[in-house]
């Protein structure tokens, strides 16, 4: 049965190459995008913060968030965030896996039992 999945990430990234290691295992079809090579467009930002909030979807803890100015790193607005994120995608937490009109951020247990349900 196709399933439509896509993984947003980056190719480099290890927990995005778990996540499509585990797709391929249980025989998920999906599709990668890669942030560096395709970028990432505002609607899509916008649904995500929608659905998650900047304190999810924001990487605090990344090598590129620490490199923008103290100045620059409001995301209590969410106009601010997605601004943030679309001059930077590399903040996105990663993996961001969409099926339909769910998301998830990251790559836990409760990422995987909530991608597998959607499968039957």
């Amino acid at each position: 049965m196709a399933h439509d999945v896509t993984v947003y990430g980056l190719g480099n990234c290890d927990t995005c190459r778990a996540a499509r290691k585990w797709l391929d295992g249980r025989g998920i079809a999906y599709r990668f995008h890669d942030f560096a090579a395709e970028g990432i467009d505002a609607a899509t930002v916008d649904g995500w913060l929608g659905e998650h909030g900047a304190e999810t979807l924001i990487n605090r803890r990344s090598r590129t968030w620490r490199e923008i100015p103290e100045e620059r790193r409001d995301i209590s607005d969410p106009a601010a965030a997605a601004a943030l994120v679309l001059a930077n995608p590399k903040l996105v937490k990663r993996p961001v896996i969409v099926s339909g009109e769910r998301s998830w951020v990251g790559f836990g247990d409760d990422v995987r039992e909530a991608v597998e349900g959607r499968r039957a």
